[in-house]
């Protein structure tokens, strides 16, 4: 796979970042649907929240609107950050009107979301081509692009393959949560991933959202990342926070667990979601507060990624 080095190069000039050194980057998303100003003072990498939906760019069959997420691709480019595209196939929130349309409309609607997203943003570095798998949530059209078949994902197989044919330089990720926290979702995880390697499915890296790690002990969220990389494909944990109202225990959680997942190998990239208190989905997990003064687990963060000045 791409999944590689210089992604995080940080060249926007952070004060000697030192991710610079690591090749990996550690960004975030966007906040109320749009970038904020201080976004490059502090990350290096860039995804939408839900602007990457196929639903948010396509409300209606015949409509296409890429406002939001050109803004978020051309602030990547301007500042030489890599964007990641969230998603291309996501069971939850599929587009209302694909459910009407026969197999082969449904098929011939998921190839062009993706040709025409690769041609509109062809320096794309990431991509969350699959999100959420089974059991997780499956989308309406699955039987369309491919079913169960042979392999039992053939429409995972096919969405890969699609999204390599379109977007041949960026690295595709499969993506889902609780596979780095509880060993039953673990397991299955991987082997899902071993019979999608199995079947040609051109995956070149592995999402960790995370959500649930900072409940957990880090040595065992450690442990589920080792077996992650088992497959032989590097780590992306996509989408962390930390859910906790006390300033400290969540700047003490933050310290341990960022840390090692900073120093792990098999971790390229690590993606926090959201960081604007009072703009993120799920409370506590904000990290600074509207008026820029940072919570002490921000405050540590960048400090050592030298950030933030």
């Amino acid at each position: 796979g791409t999944s590689g080095s210089g992604a995080g190069g940080s060249s926007h000039g952070s004060g000697g970042s030192s991710s610079a050194g690591t090749g990996k980057f550690v960004g975030n998303i966007t906040t109320d649907r749009a970038v904020r100003d201080d976004f490059i003072r502090y990350w290096d990498q860039i995804a939408p929240e839900v602007e990457g939906w196929f639903s948010s760019v396509a409300p209606s069959r015949d409509v296409r609107d890429w406002s939001r997420l050109d803004a978020i691709y051309k602030y990547a480019q301007d500042n030489d950050i890599p964007f990641t595209e969230y998603a291309f196939v996501y069971g939850n929130t599929p587009p209302n009107w694909i459910g009407r349309l026969t197999a082969d409309e449904q098929r011939q609607a998921i190839r062009d979301w993706m040709q025409a997203f690769c041609e509109r943003y062809p320096a794309t570095k990431y991509i969350i081509v699959v999100n959420e798998p089974p059991p997780h949530t499956t989308p309406v059209f699955k039987n369309s692009i491919g079913g169960d078949g042979e392999s039992g994902y053939d429409w995972i197989v096919n969405s890969f393959k699609w999204a390599r044919e379109f977007c041949p330089g960026a690295t595709l990720i499969l993506n889902d949560y609780n596979n780095i926290e509880y060993t039953g979702e673990h397991d299955r995880f991987v082997e899902m991933v071993k019979a999608l390697l199995a079947a040609g499915a051109p995956i070149d890296g592995l999402g960790a959202e995370a959500h649930d790690a900072y409940k957990m002990d880090t040595g065992t969220v450690e442990g589920f990342i080792d077996g992650l990389a088992s497959t032989g494909l590097p780590v992306y944990i996509t989408e962390y926070d930390i859910s906790l109202a006390d300033d400290e225990e969540q700047r003490r959680v933050m310290e341990e667990q960022f840390t090692m997942f900073y120093n792990h190998p098999a971790v390229k990239g690590i993606t926090l979601w959201g960081y604007v208190v009072g703009s993120t989905w799920r409370d506590n997990t904000g990290l600074l507060h509207p008026d820029g003064t940072m919570r002490p687990a921000m405050a540590w963060l960048m400090e050592f990624l030298g950030r933030g000045e």
